[in-house]
Order: C-alpha cells, then sequence, then structure tokens
C-alpha cells in the first residue's frame, strides 16, 4: 500500500486521540481556578445555623434556589416546597505571598427580624413614612439590625497562613465574620484585644442566628433547641429533608453572581437581580511580579449591583460582600472585599512582613 501525506496524519490524528484523552490534556493543565477552589474546600467553614419559629427562612441556599435570577420573588417562593433548599455557601479567593483570604457568603431568601408578617409589616409602614412625609427613621428604630428585608446575605473571610506550597498547606489565623452591617474580629490564638475562634481541623466553627442570620464565632451563645450544622461535604443537602441536624453544603464561586452586577446603566435599568448599583471608580492593587518587584494594577470598576433586589419590608437592603461596609463608614464599600489583605493587615494591625501583594489578579479583575 503507498503511504501518502494524507494517510500519515489520519493516523496520527488517530493516535493523538487514543493516547492523549481530553481529560489526561485537563489534568497537566489545570483549569483555572482549581486551586482556589482547593483552598476554599480545605478551610470551609463548619455553620451552626439556629432555627427561629419558621425554619424555612433560616435554612441556606443560593440566590437562584427558585431557578431564576429574580431578586424580587424569593420572598413569596421561601415558602413553596416545590423548591428545594440545597445548602450552597459562595465563596471567592485571594492569595499573596504569604497568606490565602477566602471569602464566605451565605444566602437566605428571607431576613424576617420580628417575625414573617409583623417584620415586613413594620417595615412596609416606615418605607410609607418616607414616601409620605420624607423621614426615613420617625420612630428611631428604622436600622438594619430591625428591618426584615427579602433576600439576605451575610458571612466571612477566613485568612490562612501559608505552611508549605499547595492549597491544603496552611493554618487558620485570623477570622473576620460579617453581620448586620458590622465586622467581628476574631484570632485563632491568643492576641490582646481581640476574640478567639474555634477550629475543627483548621475549619472554623461559625454561629448563625436565626431570623437575622448574622455570623459570629461559636462561643458561648445559647444554642436554640433546633438547629442545623452545615458541613462542607462537596455536595448540596437539602435542610427539609435531613435525617439528622448535619447537613452538606456545596460550594459554589461568587463569579456567577458577579457577572449579574453589571456594569453600565443599561445593566442596571434592566437588571432583575440587582436593585441598587454603586459606582466604585478604580480600584487599586498590588501584584506581586516573577522578579520579585511590586506593580500597582488599576482597575476600573464603574457602577455595579451592590444590593440585591428586594422588595418586602426594607428595599433592596441584602448586599453581596462587594457591598459591605460598616454602618458608620460607607466610604470603604467593598474595600474588605476587593482587597483583603490590607484590610487585614490594618485591622489586626499585622508587621510588613503580612504580604498585601497578590500573587494573581482576582477574578473580579479580569
Amino acid at each position: 500500500m503507498k503511504v501518502t501525506p494524507t494517510l500519515i496524519c489520519a493516523f496520527a490524528v488517530f493516535v493523538v486521540i487514543i493516547h492523549v484523552p481530553c481529560d489526561s490534556v485537563a489534568q497537566a493543565v489545570p483549569a483555572a481556578g482549581t486551586r482556589e477552589r482547593e483552598v476554599a474546600a480545605a478551610f470551609a467553614p463548619i455553620f451552626y445555623q439556629a432555627l427561629g419559629d419558621k425554619p424555612r427562612s433560616d435554612y441556606i441556599t443560593k440566590f437562584d434556589f427558585d431557578g431564576d435570577w429574580r431578586g424580587d420573588n424569593n420572598w413569596l417562593h421561601a415558602d413553596n416546597i416545590r423548591f428545594p433548599l440545597n445548602a450552597y455557601v459562595y465563596y471567592s479567593v485571594a492569595e499573596t505571598a504569604t497568606h490565602f483570604f477566602v471569602h464566605y457568603a451565605v444566602y437566605h431568601p428571607r431576613d424576617y427580624k420580628g417575625g414573617e408578617t409583623k417584620g415586613a409589616i413594620v417595615s412596609e409602614l416606615m418605607r410609607e413614612g418616607v414616601r409620605r412625609g420624607g423621614r426615613y427613621d420617625p420612630t428611631g428604630i428604622a436600622e438594619e439590625t430591625s428591618l426584615a428585608h427579602e433576600n439576605d446575605m451575610e458571612g466571612c473571610l477566613i485568612v490562612i497562613e501559608k505552611d508549605g506550597t499547595g492549597p491544603n498547606d496552611g493554618k487558620v489565623k485570623y477570622v473576620q465574620t460579617f453581620g448586620h452591617g458590622s465586622f467581628s474580629k476574631y484570632v485563632t490564638e491568643s492576641a490582646n484585644g481581640f476574640q478567639s475562634v474555634k477550629l475543627e481541623r483548621q475549619r472554623a466553627l461559625l454561629y448563625i442566628e436565626p431570623k437575622g442570620h448574622g455570623i459570629q464565632a461559636l462561643g458561648n451563645q445559647k444554642l436554640e433547641k433546633k438547629f442545623v450544622v452545615y458541613r462542607f461535604m462537596g455536595r448540596a443537602e437539602d435542610a427539609t429533608r435531613r435525617k439528622s441536624s448535619a447537613v452538606g453544603y456545596q460550594l459554589v464561586n461568587l463569579d456567577i453572581l458577579w457577572s449579574k452586577a453589571g456594569p453600565g446603566k443599561n445593566n442596571s435599568q434592566n437588571n432583575l437581580t440587582f436593585g441598587e448599583f454603586h459606582d466604585y471608580g478604580v480600584v487599586t492593587l498590588n501584584l506581586a511580579q516573577a522578579n520579585g518587584r511590586i506593580s500597582e494594577r488599576r482597575i476600573n470598576l464603574g457602577s455595579r449591583g451592590a444590593s440585591l433586589l428586594g422588595k418586602v419590608g426594607g428595599i433592596n437592603m441584602a448586599r453581596p460582600p462587594w457591598g459591605w461596609f460598616e454602618r458608620d463608614n460607607r466610604q470603604e464599600r467593598g474595600r474588605w472585599f476587593f482587597d483583603p489583605a490590607t484590610a487585614i493587615k490594618r485591622d489586626f494591625k499585622l508587621p510588613n512582613t503580612f504580604s498585601t501583594a497578590y500573587v494573581r489578579p482576582p477574578f473580579w479583575a479580569n
């Protein structure tokens, strides 16, 4: 048989298909984000979720639990048993030469402080007072700590000191939790001025309050008789079908929610996920270069969705991590998320050996 170039090429392709399958190539060149997900999985917290009088509103899930990305139907759909409340926790990872920074965000369809009916009614009355009289808080109690609202997102930042090169190599050193417009600071070793957080094999033990869902370190809180313990198991289990107090949760990257957040005015006008947009302008980060130098990168974020669309109770009161800020410092909206290394170094008064230069740009900078 005469061997032609065409036959040679065909045979070569046949050999490649058999001996170099697609999954082998994928293993040789890890997909983007694989390292970050492994870090998030290795240090995923254990959440002790206390249950109020409406447990279904206390089970954690994801924003699109009802199959759509609308924010203004989640309060209603939270009651609908057709929608399973499979457990998910959002995450994102940043990395410097010395530490990993992992944000975890916990979503509930409702914040029902004051009760599912009473809390929503009080919130509606306060809002009507604003419309008629222009005063947001005639009673003096209309704060985020007292208003029920559609959608709820609280979370934490876990800071891991590297102890090797792998994504599992490290020790949790600092933890910050967020709830009701306030950050709480914890350490894993004794330090002046800071509370401690308990660990179970490098997983922080965190407590989520019922109804309002603020997050704290598990400690001296009086655990309600009913609660759910959410553990990362790599699968999303439905707490309504649990046979014990333990429920497994799955991780989902925050980039999916970020993709709904903008940018641009057209997006804000037609957006059903976000109800409030904020102009973040330019965010500047330090990036570590291969030659050991540090460079600045300026990312023009512009207008981005900063509050989830919600129309029951307080309007648009639930915020993703880039919308979080201290109640008395709105100027730093998103700083904790966009530049966690700088925020942690400042908040815990850490030395210059604590690196604030990232080894790669975060997902939101691309």
